[in-house]
């Protein structure tokens, strides 16, 4: 099963300081791609941390164990930027992300290239969505930003969420996502997760809108365990400046886009709808 923008499932089986919104059409495109790791250095002022941007899918966990090789990896942070992908997978992946002790949090890396001493920074105005979330939860420690968005729906069959209520469903689609849901629940338990997280996502069909989680929420579900990005992004530079630019959340959404070239899906629920282009208030529903 897979989770993204439009949640679906497939058969078969700091830094810096957290600034305003850039490069978000180049995060878009890269969004809707098999998520890709990079690490963010930002020595001697601090440790760095791990860029994960992309759809989850059932390449993700080895494609992560490669990245991890020969990295001291132990309690760092991973900044998330995805609209979700193969659920399964996801929940491997968050496994991994706990094993290793590392932190979450979401939002957009921008390598600010050019004179001497510039540091990355991470833009806050990014989408974790779907399967996302519950990487986000695997984080021993979480933080999100107020202009984030963090958004949820049921898992369903990926080849048929295009048109969720037109489509055909066999006993075996349905022992899938029965399945795969109780995977999810197994999993939001034993990352510490609330009930509420299960409840608010499985109550959103995939010909809905994606339900944004407001800060109540974020709590509510045991997403957030802290309200301090230098508790997950420490920087010696991090100042009251830098955190008065954080807009306030909205329940904007992208545009729908054409899609390219859809990611691997796996034998599970999954998410291939793509999330869109810019975030505006009068954006096309989304599924």
């Amino acid at each position: 099963m897979v989770g993204t923008a439009a949640c679906g499932v497939v058969l078969a089986g700091a830094i810096a300081t957290f600034g305003s919104p850039a490069s978000a059409g180049a995060s878009l495109e890269e969004r809707k791609l098999p998520m890709k790791f990079g690490w963010v250095a930002c020595e001697p002022n601090c440790r760095g941390w791990v860029s994960a941007v992309g759809i989850i899918t059932a390449d993700t966990p080895k494609d992560f164990d490669d990245f991890a090789r020969g990295r001291q990896l132990g309690g760092a942070t991973v900044v998330l930027d995805s609209s979700g992908g193969s659920v399964n997978d996801a929940i491997s992946l968050g496994r991994r992300f706990r094993n290793l002790g590392l932190l979450t949090t979401v939002g957009i890396t921008q390598q600010n290239g050019g004179g001497k001493g510039a540091r990355p920074t991470v833009a806050s105005e990014a989408y974790c969505e779907s399967m996302c979330v519950f990487l986000l939860l695997a984080g021993k420690k979480r933080y999100v930003p107020d202009a984030a968005h963090v958004r949820v729906h049921q898992i369903w069959m990926g080849d048929r969420a295009d048109d969720a209520k037109a489509a055909s469903y066999s006993a075996q689609d349905l022992m899938i996502v029965e399945r795969d849901i109780g995977r999810l629940a197994k999993y939001t338990f034993d990352m510490g997760g609330a009930g509420d997280l299960l409840s608010l996502a499985l109550n959103v069909p995939p010909w809905e809108d994606l339900h944004e989680l407001d800060a109540s929420e974020l709590k509510l579900t045991n997403l957030v365990t802290t309200d301090l990005v230098s508790d997950v992004l420490p920087h010696a530079d991090v100042t009251a400046p830098a955190m008065a630019e954080l807009a306030p959340k909205t329940q904007a959404r992208f545009g729908e886009e054409s899609e390219p070239q859809p990611a691997k899906s796996t034998k599970t629920a999954e998410a291939l709808v793509p999330t869109g282009g810019v975030a505006t208030p009068a954006a096309t529903p989304q599924k």
